[in-house]
């Protein structure tokens, strides 16, 4: 069944088969249910009371499965207003308030500012902006000791991992690639 635009499932944890509003202007594009699923079995072990970062936030739905299935904290980053505003009701709505950070403003800017250290994050940039190299880059310094790292991309080919970065699992779905990585260090 087709998901109605505008709209998404959290599809395991506390929140299992909620329904919330994003904003699907702007190109946002939710991972799909079968992709977050796997996703989830691989981050299982290390999920419940990880704090996480959901780089490029857009609909929330990588931040919003860490949080029904456990998270402590997710930090939302979000340069978008509309879907912004969106996944702060969607917070409201789930009752995460106090487990939920949403900043508004650009992924970069954001890692040159943020001092705090994470143990998921989810890099899911606009895939005509091509900005996993550099968010890759900037990582590192905030990154705790048993950290993964989810990216995702389009097409089939992978990306050239920076030096220091590790590939743990790797699949496709259709035209959308995406990984579990971490930083070994040079």
């Amino acid at each position: 069944m087709k998901r109605p635009q505008g709209q998404l499932r959290i599809i395991g944890g506390q929140w299992r088969s909620r329904r919330v509003e994003f904003d699907p202007d702007g190109g946002v594009r939710p991972t799909p249910d079968r992709v977050r699923q796997t996703l989830f079995d691989w981050l299982a072990p290390l999920i419940n009371g990880a704090s996480c970062l959901d780089l490029f936030a857009g609909s929330g739905a990588l931040g919003l499965e860490a949080l029904s299935r456990g998270a402590d904290r997710v930090c939302f980053v979000e340069r978008g207003t509309a879907q912004l505003a969106t996944l702060r009701a969607a917070t409201l709505t789930l009752d995460a308030g106090a487990r939920a950070r949403l900043m508004g403003g650009d992924a970069l800017g954001f890692l040159a500012q943020d001092t705090e250290r994470y143990d998921v994050v989810f890099v899911d940039p606009p895939y005509e902006a091509a900005l996993l190299p550099q968010v890759l880059a900037a990582l590192p310094a905030h990154l705790k000791t048993m950290h993964r790292v989810y990216c995702e991309w389009r097409g089939t080919a992978s990306p050239e991992w920076p030096p220091g970065w590790t590939v743990l699992k790797e699949k496709r779905a259709g035209q959308v690639s995406y990984a579990l990585v971490c930083y070994t260090g040079q």
